[in-house]
């Protein structure tokens, strides 16, 4: 059995270290006051655009066509990505073969550096430089504070360390925090164009026209002019064949008249 006397005592104890670690834990915006700056740099502006042209569509799946002649599959694509098409949106589901997409990817990279200053005011109730000071804070409650390698105190105007601080001083401090960071942030446009309508068939119980292309006249073949005859006939030729002619039909004629002679005088003579 416990004696009530121990019981008590270790009763103390345990609130005490309540009480201490209460205090410790208390969340700091309470005691201490916190300010936050940031300061940008230049920002820097990269575009990224991929175009395509769709090839397959299955549902919520679709095979693009890129500009460099790959394919590629975009599967389970949500029905809130959206194309700009004529001023409309369209998603996958009103999405057709043959339609022509572009995404744009702007990415915007800034600089900056994120400045936190903390204050906190109070009168030191214990203190173990270098490491850690309890100060009791303005609403009477006391707080525990692990000391930065080079902090210094603000007391009466003057700033020293802690290995100057006393029990009962009225002390502030301040801790300023640079951080730099880099803030990316995108914005992404989806364009597209609609495929161009099919060639319109002719229909059936409609007659068709062919057009039979007239056949093209030759073009005039420009002959030179004939030169006019002339007025009188060059000399060729002589006389000379005309006068063997003659003298052939006289000698012709000479023979015939002596054969006549010939009979005749045959016919005329006596006959024994």
């Amino acid at each position: 059995m416990i004696p009530t006397g121990r019981l008590k005592a270790s009763s103390r104890s345990l609130i005490g270290l309540g009480a201490l670690c209460l205090a410790v834990s208390l969340p700091s915006w309470a005691q201490v006051q916190t300010s936050k700056s940031e300061t940008a740099g230049e920002a820097v502006k990269s575009v990224k655009i991929d175009r395509g042209e769709i090839v397959y569509i299955n549902g919520n799946s679709a095979i693009v066509k890129m500009e460099d002649g790959t394919l590629r599959h975009f599967d389970n694509i949500p029905d809130s990505v959206t194309f700009m098409v004529d001023g409309q949106p369209v998603n996958i589901h009103s999405a057709k073969v043959g339609m022509k997409v572009e995404k744009q990817t702007i990415t915007t990279t800034t600089p900056r550096v994120v400045t936190t200053v903390e204050t906190v005011t109070g009168k030191v109730w214990q203190v173990s430089p270098p490491n850690r000071v309890i100060l009791t804070l303005e609403n009477g409650e006391n707080q525990e504070f692990k000391i930065p390698k080079g902090q210094k105190f603000t007391v009466d105007g003057k700033e020293t360390d802690a290995f100057a601080l006393k029990k009962g001083m009225k002390i502030s401090a301040q801790r300023v925090t640079e951080v730099p960071e880099t803030v990316v942030a995108q914005e992404i446009k989806r364009t597209g164009s609609a495929p161009p309508p099919p060639a319109e068939q002719p229909k059936q119980d409609v007659p068709i026209l062919v057009a039979v292309a007239r056949p093209t006249p030759p073009a005039p073949v420009q002959t030179a002019a004939a030169e006019p005859a002339p007025k009188k006939l060059p000399k060729t030729a002589s006389n000379l064949p005309l006068i063997g002619l003659l003298g052939v039909w006289l000698g012709a004629l000479s023979l015939m008249c002596t054969i006549v002679r010939k009979i005749v005088s045959y016919t005329q003579s006596p006959r024994f």
